[in-house]
């Protein structure tokens, strides 16, 4: 990747030499030096990220976590540090070799995780101490309010659905299954999180008692949940936990997770979002749940939808949590849900903004205007927006930007969140809300943890365009263009086409699908915002279920028609289709549909065969919620129908255009057959092609030199057929 453009100096990573015991090295910031004033990946990931932020108590500090990565070693280490919310005194808590994650303040004093164990130290580093012995067992934690009682997530072996295998056998690697969800996301299913409950005394954590005890459930919730799913109340007396009881078949094909209220003193458990005594309906496993009996007698007593993430308020009378109305759609609206715990009163808030809820937190509880903050995406961005009791919402920030998770700071009179943008990596800010006039919203950056790459580095620029779709309707497309950008100049042109199929292509920063390194490249981008993401209305974002490939790819055609024949700099004659996930099914259906716009193709983790991937994948709910059908029903509707006969496998023969297939071996998702399958059919057609496999990566590409193969691959690819 990035011929053109050459690193001066090797990347300078600093590092301690690794002890006996450790066996590690300490991947610190990087002192690069960079030609040519364009980003390349090696600089890409010499970038600190920026993950875990928590203010203090008092609002005087944030301590927060730094992953940086070592192209070199092929490792990462992730680091602690702690700087004043007016700017000053950032200081590196961490010093030596070993990862120090997930920071929390306990009173003065910060937690965190080090070698699977709890620990706490000073605010500055100093007087650490361990406080948990697992044998390196605690994947998260959450202390008590009153921090006399802790919550640790640890794994239990769970073997109810791949069985154990004979003692007599030790080295026997086969895996016996009795049950779907045997393997999900990138591993096999042999092990599931729990909460323990233990004791905090003479600065030293107890023994936990499983508050699962018995319950084949896991809590957090695979593949991507964390201590966020837990809550306590603020008198320490309550856990508030998210959780699917459901195994096997039964969890494949549902979204179904409720909000279960734990008695820490009576060691009882209730549901906060269905009635005691509640079952669900039957349903038929082979179609969607979309007009099923679960959904249709669903209430405002018995939500069948995710519902997740609690949060108590600060004078623990409710909880708030957010919540989708429906069984077995992974991507409907997240509202968000407020439950009083006295009366069991439950009310949906958020219903006037129409799009998700992506968090949220508590407001001053003297605030007579605001019960919450939260973060959304309306029209391409994620901004700060706040509510009150009556679900009105005043959108509080205008930035061209994505606006991460927000936390109250201090008294709760500004909030600390992270900002980032296609030009600019994430960092910490603190914001001012200015409710009468949000244009005056003051944002005062916190952290600089990648200045040193950034002054090196001239950026492009980003503009927006709408554009009439093909139904009538107004359509947001991004324009990324080139850093030192010439108008008068053609330019080489790449349509990115969205995951998802329901994820906002907003103002995000990627450490692979980057925009601010295709356009360093010297490639304009065309991002449309096509039917069937979220931020348009919710009508606009379900209108791809059962047609992924009607209006959506309309769109795709429809955004880069317009920027080739109305933007002077779109080179026609060089333009090539990128994209993963979903956005690799659209560029495969497009390579038999595009009437040779494109030169070539780019395809990552794509679904090619959809009959295929029906029975392939592991949360079979999406799949009924998306065809409607198994590709077996002689019922099928005319959605599932037009689904299967228009998947891109059966339109091989209309392939003339090169193309480049990427896929993750451990990728249970989208299977890498289907990346294999794709190749193999364009190399029998006598089409161009190459194959990418990772045999060590999942859905996405997460090891250094992967990474760094994965960028010179593709640009490598795009050169070849663009310049």
């Amino acid at each position: 990747m990035n011929k053109s453009f050459i690193l001066t100096a090797a990347l300078a990573i600093a590092c301690l030499a690794p002890t006996q015991a450790q066996n590690k090295v300490n991947i610190g910031k990087s002192d690069i030096q960079i030609s040519g004033r364009r980003l390349t990946p090696e600089a890409l990931w010499a970038m600190g990220r920026i993950s875990t932020y928590t203010p203090s108590a008092d609002g005087k500090q944030v301590v927060y976590q730094v992953g940086y990565y070592s192209v070199a070693e092929n490792k990462s280490h992730h680091v602690l540090c702690t700087i004043n919310t007016d700017g000053t005194g950032q200081r590196q808590l961490t010093a030596d070799a070993e990862n120090e994650t997930d920071p929390a303040w306990v009173g003065k004093r910060i937690a965190f995780i080090r070698g699977g164990e709890v620990w706490t130290m000073a605010a500055d580093g100093t007087d650490r101490r361990q406080l948990s012995h697992t044998d390196g067992a605690v994947e998260g934690f959450k202390f008590s309010p009153n921090g006399e009682r802790v919550i640790l997530i640890q794994s239990i072996p769970f073997h109810d659905i791949i069985k154990e295998n004979p003692k007599d056998l030790p080295k026997a690697t086969g895996r016996l299954v009795t049950d779907l969800m045997y393997r999900h996301w990138d591993h096999y299913v042999e092990s599931i999180q729990h909460p323990f409950l233990a004791q905090v005394s003479n600065g030293t954590i107890g023994k936990g008692i499983d508050i699962l005890e018995g319950e084949p459930y896991e809590c957090p919730m695979e593949p991507f949940g964390g201590i966020e799913q837990l809550a306590w109340s603020p008198d320490s007396k309550s856990i508030a936990y998210t959780c699917r009881k459901k195994t096997g078949l039964e969890y494949s094909i549902s979204t179904d997770s409720d909000i279960f209220l734990y008695d820490v003193e009576k060691k009882t458990t209730r549901n906060l979002c269905k009635p005691e005594g509640y079952k669900a309906p039957k349903v038929d496993a082979t179609k969607t749940l979309r007009n099923q009996r679960v959904n249709a007698e669903s209430n405002l007593q018995n939500n069948p939808g995710y519902d997740q993430n609690p949060q108590f308020s600060p004078d623990g009378e409710y909880v708030a949590w957010q919540s989708m109305a429906r069984d077995g759609y992974e991507a409907d609206r997240n509202r968000l849900c407020v439950y009083h715990l006295a009366t069991g009163n439950k009310r949906y808030v958020t219903e006037g903004f129409d799009s998700d809820v992506d968090g949220f937190c508590w407001a001053d509880p003297k605030d007579k205007d605001a019960v919450f903050y939260f973060t959304g995406v309306w029209h391409g961005t994620f901004n700060i927006y706040s509510i009150n009791w009556k679900g009105e919402h005043k959108q509080l920030t205008s930035c061209i930007a994505d606006i991460g998770s927000v936390q109250p700071l201090g008294k709760g009179k500004q909030l600390i969140a992270e900002r980032h943008s296609y030009m600019e990596a994430p960092e910490l800010f603190i914001v001012t809300p200015n409710r009468k006039a949000p244009e005056k919203t003051e944002f005062r950056q916190l952290t600089f943890e990648n200045k040193h790459i950034f002054d090196q580095l001239d950026k492009g620029s980003v503009e927006q365009r709408w554009v009439t779709s093909t139904d009538g309707k107004q359509m947001l497309y991004w324009v990324i263009l080139p850093p030192n950008f010439d108008p008068n100049k053609k330019y080489p042109t790449l349509l990115f086409c969205e995951g998802g199929p329901q994820s906002p292509v907003s103002q995000f920063w990627s450490y692979r699908w980057n925009f601010m390194i295709m356009a360093s490249n010297d490639y304009v981008i065309i991002a449309p915002n096509r039917h069937g993401l979220p931020g348009f209305g919710s009508e606009w974002c379900e209108e791809i279920s059962g047609d992924w490939t009607g209006q959506c790819m309309a769109d795709y055609l429809t955004a880069i028609d317009d920027a080739a024949a109305n933007l002077p700099y779109v080179d026609r004659n060089r333009m090539g289709a990128v994209g993963a996930s979903f956005g690799g099914f659209s560029v495969y259906y497009l390579a038999s549909h595009h009437d040779k716009r494109f030169k070539c193709f780019i395809a990552h983790d794509g679904a090619f065969n959809l009959e295929a991937m029906y029975t392939e994948t592991e949360e079979n709910w999406f799949s009924n919620w998306e065809y409607d059908d198994a590709y077996w029903n002689k019922d099928q509707t005319a959605n599932a129908r037009k689904t299967y006969e228009n998947s891109p496998h059966r339109f091989v023969d209309k392939w003339d255009t090169p193309i480049l297939c990427i896929h993750g071996e451990k990728d249970y998702r989208i299977n890498a057959t289907q990346g294999m399958s794709a190749f193999n059919a364009a190399r029998m057609r006598g089409i161009e092609a190459q194959l990418l496999i990772f045999p060590d990566e999942n859905h996405w590409v997460l090891k250094p030199q992967n990474g760094i193969l994965w960028q010179r691959t593709f640009f490598n690819w795009l050169d070849r057929w663009l310049k």
